[in-house]
């Protein structure tokens, strides 16, 4: 039995959870609706104010679907709630960011600022110059504008300059020694 995919996931005052015929969960809260399609292989059963993720049998693709069921099922649980946010920071001579409008403008070096629109479902602020805070409901929409905004100027281990999440450890490289 998965030990992640055999928890139950508690729901919270305010959060409703819906499973169609076509096992796809809507989860709606005070911070939005998600909805995701779960697999034909997994049982999802609502109990008074918990959910339960169960499976038919111990097949290798029931096994590998149970865990990944539950975990995003919880995941847009805390989404709708709570929200997830992740926190950049720019490390670098003349790096700095700021906000215009539904824009995050950028300046990393290059000859052109870069900029970047907020995704429908995404904020981003900008409470000093070298950081970014991006907040959003969906766990997974929230990693990835995050990775495309850090792939712009990746940490570098020489002199640690670039994007990175603030509680990220860039390790260093000694750099090149003369004669």
């Amino acid at each position: 039995m998965s030990r992640i995919g055999r928890l139950p996931v508690a729901l919270p005052a305010g959060v409703e959870v819906k499973v169609d015929s076509n096992n796809v969960v809507t989860v709606k809260g005070p911070k939005g609706e998600l909805q995701e399609q779960i697999s034909k292989l997994i049982k999802v059963e609502i109990n008074e104010g918990t959910l339960t993720v169960s499976r038919d049998s111990d097949a290798k693709e029931n096994r590998s679907q149970h865990g990944l069921a539950r975990t995003l099922i919880n995941n847009m649980v805390v989404g709708v709630t709570a929200g997830y946010e992740k926190k950049l920071q720019l490390v670098g001579v003349g790096y700095k960011a700021e906000k215009q409008g539904k824009n995050l403008v950028m300046n990393l070096g290059y000859s052109h600022p870069i900029i970047m629109e907020d995704p429908e479902g995404i904020t981003t602020e900008v409470p000093s110059a070298t950081e970014i805070i991006v907040k959003g409901i969906d766990k997974a929409f929230v990693g990835n504008y995050t990775a495309n905004i850090r792939k712009w100027r990746q940490p570098e281990p020489y002199k640690g300059k670039g994007i990175k999440y603030v509680d990220e450890v860039i390790r260093r490289k000694e750099g090149k020694t003369g004669k």
